[in-house]
């Protein structure tokens, strides 16, 4: 039990250290050593989070695009090279399975939602 809470305070650290380091290559041997924990001993990550580091990567970086796209008005090719993502193909592909569109058209609809929501508010 006791080691059961060291490993969930150790994949606490390694979810902040994938937060702040999002955009960087993911190399599971690096941060598992970060959190003192061997790389078998990570595979307490997905039942802590419920997905695997790659995919909480994945989520958090696509996430991050997302404001970027909508908040600082980035083309999807930069927010995504921005965020870690080389290939801005992949970027797209990933960005359409977490969000249901791809990033143009996911956006102008974020962006007509807040538009209509600017307006209900005014009214």
């Amino acid at each position: 039990m006791a080691s059961s809470r060291g490993d969930t305070g150790r994949i606490s650290r390694a979810i902040g250290h994938l937060r702040e380091h999002y955009h960087e290559p993911l190399k599971i041997e690096e941060v598992a050593r970060q959190c003192g924990m061997s790389v078998s001993g990570f595979h307490h990550f997905k039942s802590v989070t419920s997905m695997s580091p790659l995919q909480f990567q994945k989520q958090i970086r696509l996430q991050e695009a997302r404001r970027l796209m909508l908040g600082e008005e980035l083309d999807a090719a930069s927010a995504g090279q921005r965020v870690g993502y080389e290939d801005p193909a992949y970027f797209s592909r990933d960005y359409k399975k977490l969000f249901g569109a791809p990033p143009l058209r996911d956006i102008s609809r974020l962006r007509s939602r807040l538009e209509l929501g600017d307006s209900v508010v005014r009214a």
